[in-house]
């Protein structure tokens, strides 16, 4: 049996610093996204050459890449201090103003979801990012004084899952731009090769390729599975997780062979069984399966597109041949050539 080794007997981790704890700490730990890596260290090691802060940097893609863990990567690499938000917690200019003037000199702000920013916030931030300070408005009406407030120099990383949301004169001031893709599923076996290690566990290899191979080429999801595989072995007694028991731990928890959940099934079940493989909109096909749009659109969709399970035409969603089939359906003539269109 060719295991991953375990570490010290009784090993545990605070499941609360679980994700702090899998983190890479560097970019040589971190698994894939070669390219973003390779041109990242350039960017690191050209601004350490010319003792100055980096340019300011924005990483795109779907969640559970790793766009925040590499945010903390750049700051442990510069040595610099790292302050972490999200755009939904700027609800007005006064807010970026203060967080920004309470920056320290070569600090690395990182701002999650930058995309859903308030827009008076997201405009005062153009003129931080690129002239390195803010003007506050002090008074109210005709007698209201704008007085610049210099900002120390800092790098901004932003990052975003809906990169098209953002308007051009925001993208624009970002001197490097990175997009995640999925990852392979020999990457997410190193993932979680190294995550076995860290949280003790002792595993076939084959289980972990299981693993990887349900978890949507996505690391985040692939480190929770492999904790749930680990619950499953604990509470069955299992000292070593085989194949069929990582098998037996994915299916109590409902991640079926493709790596769909409840919500991707609950999905393209309601696509096919009510509504007969689509056209339909998605505000409709959210509310069939009682989640909220959003939710829909960016957490089972991506996944289903990718797999070629659902499509988007101009009238709406439909179930592909490879959807009805899925579900162990017969697709009606016809499904297999869509007019797709990438809609919104």
């Amino acid at each position: 049996m060719a295991e991953i080794n375990e570490m010290a007997p009784g090993a545990t981790i605070d499941e609360r610093q679980i994700e702090s704890a899998l983190r890479p700490r560097s970019l040589d730990e971190f698994v894939g996204q070669h390219r973003v890596r390779q041109q990242l260290d350039l960017v690191l090691k050209a601004a350490k050459g010319r003792s100055s802060t980096p340019d300011h940097v924005l990483f795109s893609g779907p969640p559970g890449l790793g766009k925040t863990t590499l945010a903390m990567i750049m700051a442990a690499e510069l040595g610099a201090p790292l302050r972490i938000t999200s755009g939904p917690a700027i609800a007005h200019a006064g807010d970026l103003a203060a967080l920004l003037s309470s920056l320290v000199e070569g600090e690395v702000l990182f701002l999650d979801e930058i995309h859903r920013m308030a827009r008076p916030a997201e405009e005062m931030l153009y003129m931080a990012m690129e002239d390195f300070r803010v003007d506050v408005i002090v008074g109210k009406g005709p007698g209201a004084t704008a007085i610049p407030l210099a900002l120390p120099r800092f790098t901004l990383v932003g990052a975003t899952t809906r990169a098209g949301l953002l308007p051009g004169p925001l993208r624009d001031r970002f001197g490097f731009t990175a997009h995640l893709d999925f990852y392979e599923s020999s990457e997410l076996e190193q993932v979680l090769e190294r995550s076995a290690q860290l949280l003790g566990i002792s595993a076939e290899r084959s289980a972990l390729a299981e693993i990887a191979r349900r978890s949507r080429g996505t690391p985040r999801i692939a480190n929770r599975l492999l904790r749930r595989v680990r619950d499953y072995a604990q509470v069955h007694d299992i000292a070593g997780i085989s194949l069929s028991a990582a098998q037996a731990a994915l299916e109590v928890y409902e991640v079926d062979q493709l790596g769909l959940d409840r919500l991707d099934l609950g999905v393209l079940d309601a696509l096919i069984r009510k509504f007969g493989g689509g056209p339909v909109g998605l505000s409709t096909l959210a509310l069939s399966v009682g989640e909220e749009m959003e939710t829909v659109a960016s957490v089972a969709e991506p996944f289903l597109l990718r797999a070629g399970l659902l499509a988007r035409t101009p009238r709406g969603r439909i179930a592909t041949a490879a959807g009805w089939s899925h579900l162990g359906l017969h697709a009606p003539a016809g499904v297999d050539q869509p007019e797709l269109f990438d809609s919104p």
